[in-house]
């Protein structure tokens, strides 16, 4: 097996990093449980395993690889504190931007972006005695050829992926066992999940009833619903299934307490001041204090890829600390001196929309052709505040099982982040997204991409 990796060390010599030198006695450990026939019979396992357990997002497998990604503790215990440190800033960024305002006067944040952000909930200004918080937050973190971290966006409005986790760590429990590996333990995330949802009941009754409110059994994270909510202790229901009597939100008859929002209807009023659905029922017992939402409506204004710029600056501004960890640089092309240091060096840039996601509208300059660019280039003129631009980063790369044997794919790390009161905490690991082919950068899991259980040892 050492032969066959030094051959894929080999391919990995486009310069990304070789997520192996995290790691190596761990992996070499691991390698030396998988042989070739191994991996191949590991991959047909787990296949069955997810089938069976009937994990999947939307209509398509979740496909997980059986090589982990091992990161040491000595790497991840302070990637949790810098973890920690940015989400107490950009909650207090969220809470501040409907309230006082204070980094918008202070000139760290320009006013402009809440007043151009397509989630800037306006409905909800002036919210200082109950301040928008995003309880679950799952930042996409990238490593560089370097070997450093940096955040490429921070996902505050209802990221998924936790119960993938749990479902990939319990499909490669028995090859943790058979390697003698011990990854730290995921159910302490849950415990946080839960604490923060029964904390958000406004009654203070220590019993809420907490329901998950998504888009119907179709919804593309409906595996991810039914399992949080069968270990939580919440139920599951549609938009369609709730209503409102008065100033109370009601599944069936009885009154809900807390609303776990996991619906792509993101808004209480429309772009012309009408109530979205979501609105009409939740917007009244909010206000009336008989309802909390977590990652409410609103947390989107943290999502804004402008707002990504200054995150480091909030840091220092709202903290008073210097960042843990970086972001990968970026341009508020809404900004005239930042578009005038942009615009000559397009071709060398990743070209994103404020407002889209999972890799939508997405221009990377130095992949793109010359058309493409070029419409990227007049995109950006006739409009730049509606754009970004950011360094490009060459993701690190993992050994991954390519039909008969391994092969180069690189990958991203989504940890999540868990806010409740004051207290965050970060799951021991992540879900290590890969890119579907060789030397594709692209790893969300829509697109064909895989995912990998990550160990913290």
């Amino acid at each position: 097996m050492a032969r066959q990796l030094d051959g894929i060390g080999n391919r990995f010599g486009s310069g990304a990093y070789d997520e192996r030198r995290a790691a190596p006695e761990a992996y070499e450990a691991l390698f030396a449980r998988l042989g070739p026939a191994e991996l191949v019979a590991e991959r047909e396992r787990l296949d069955r395993r997810i089938a069976a357990d009937g994990v999947s997002f939307g209509a398509a497998p979740f496909v997980v690889d059986p090589v982990p990604r091992i990161i040491p503790a000595t790497e991840w215990d302070p990637l949790v504190a810098g973890l920690e440190q940015r989400i107490r800033a950009l909650n207090a960024f969220v809470a501040d931007a409907y309230g006082e305002r204070r980094a918008v006067g202070a000139g760290v944040v320009p006013g402009r972006l809440l007043e151009t952000a397509d989630w800037y909930e306006r409905s909800l200004a002036g919210s200082v005695d109950r301040p928008v918080v995003a309880a679950v937050a799952g930042p996409d973190l990238v490593r560089g050829p370097g070997g450093g971290f940096r955040v490429l966006e921070d996902n505050m409005r209802a990221p998924s992926g936790l119960a993938y986790l749990l479902a990939a760590r319990s499909a490669l429990a028995p090859l943790a066992e058979s390697c003698g590996l011990e990854p730290r333990p995921l159910e302490p995330a849950v415990a946080a999940l839960g604490a923060a949802l029964r904390g958000a009941d406004p009654s203070g009754s220590g019993r809420p009833r907490i329901v998950l409110v998504n888009d119907g059994p179709g919804a593309g994270a409906a595996f991810e619903h039914r399992l949080l909510a069968r270990l939580i202790g919440m139920e599951v229901a549609a938009t369609a299934d709730l209503r409102r009597r008065g100033d109370r939100l009601l599944l069936g008859d009885e009154p809900v307490d807390v609303l776990y929002r996991r619906v792509d209807d993101e808004r209480l009023e429309t772009g012309d001041g009408r109530p979205t659905e979501l609105g009409e029922l939740i917007a009244r017992p909010l206000r009336a204090g008989g309802l909390a939402c977590v990652n409410p409506p609103g947390t989107g204004i943290a999502d804004d890829k402008g707002v990504h710029v200054y995150t480091e600056a909030m840091i220092r501004f709202y903290l008073g600390e210097e960042p843990l960890i970086p972001s990968v640089p970026g341009w508020d092309l809404g900004d005239p001196a930042q578009l005038e240091a942009a615009l000559p060096r397009l071709s060398e840039l990743v070209i994103k929309p404020r407002s889209e996601f999972g890799g939508r509208g997405v221009t990377i300059g130095p992949l793109a052709g010359a058309a493409e660019l070029a419409e990227a280039a007049a995109a950006v003129r006739a409009d730049p505040g509606s754009w970004v631009a950011q360094e490009p980063v060459e993701l690190s790369v993992h050994p991954t099982v390519a039909g008969t044997g391994l092969a180069p794919r690189h990958v991203d790390l989504r940890p999540f982040v868990v806010t409740a009161g004051d207290r965050v905490s970060v799951a021991a690991g992540g879900l290590s997204r890969f890119a579907p082919g060789a030397g594709e950068m692209v790893v969300n899991s829509r697109l064909g991409g895989g995912a990998k259980d990550t160990w913290i040892l």
